[in-house]
């Protein structure tokens, strides 16, 4: 089950996935779509509109959005691609 909690940024938001997704202390980060290109969860992250950035870090990924782009919207449609995407 993946949940959403706000983040002091209000452009950023963390999205527990409930498992291990980056093993150790190791982070992964990923600034476009190209870098992005060869994880799936942040290829399929950056395939939603307003999506600008991936931070994923053990058992959650922070998702930063264009200052443009509507939580309202976006909240459910990150949710369902990770549900999806680990499943």
């Amino acid at each position: 089950m993946v949940t959403f909690k706000a983040t002091p940024n209000p452009n950023a938001g963390k999205f527990t996935v409930g498992r291990v997704i980056v093993e150790g202390k190791a982070s992964r980060s990923f600034y476009n779509v190209t870098q992005a290109a060869s994880d799936p969860i942040a290829a399929a992250l950056f395939a939603l509109d307003g999506v600008t950035n991936v931070f994923m870090v053990e058992d959650f990924v922070t998702v930063t959005k264009d200052a443009s782009a509507d939580w309202s919207e976006l909240i459910p449609r990150v949710t369902e691609t990770l549900e999806n995407v680990l499943a």
